[in-house]
């Protein structure tokens, strides 16, 4: 989930997975899978962000759950394993940067 801003200021709380796309016009405009258009305040590049720091944090928390470690595959293989010694932001980054491969 990933906290944003409506234009009159209200704040909402989104499943990044329900954007189908994401646009600038100037105003930051999401589509939702469902045809629902949200309008808000972050920047697409802070949209994008967001997104990217909640599902490397993701994929994060299911490493460390796993004893053995987790296997994600999208191509080829990546092993993130629990022992990790790395921060929480260094995981978030090793993860951004395998995913933008």
């Amino acid at each position: 989930m990933i906290e944003l801003t409506r234009l009159n200021g209200t704040r909402l709380v989104l499943n990044s997975d329900l954007i189908q796309y994401a646009e600038s016009s100037p105003d930051t405009t999401l589509t939702l899978i469902n045809g629902e258009k949200l309008v808000v305040l972050e920047s697409l590049e802070q949209v994008v962000e967001l997104a990217i720091l909640y599902r490397s944090r993701l994929i994060g928390e299911a490493a460390r759950a796993c004893p053995g470690g987790l296997v994600v595959t999208s191509g080829s293989s990546w092993r993130a394993t629990a022992a990790q010694e790395a921060s929480p932001r260094e995981a978030d980054l090793a993860a951004y940067h395998y995913s933008a491969r």
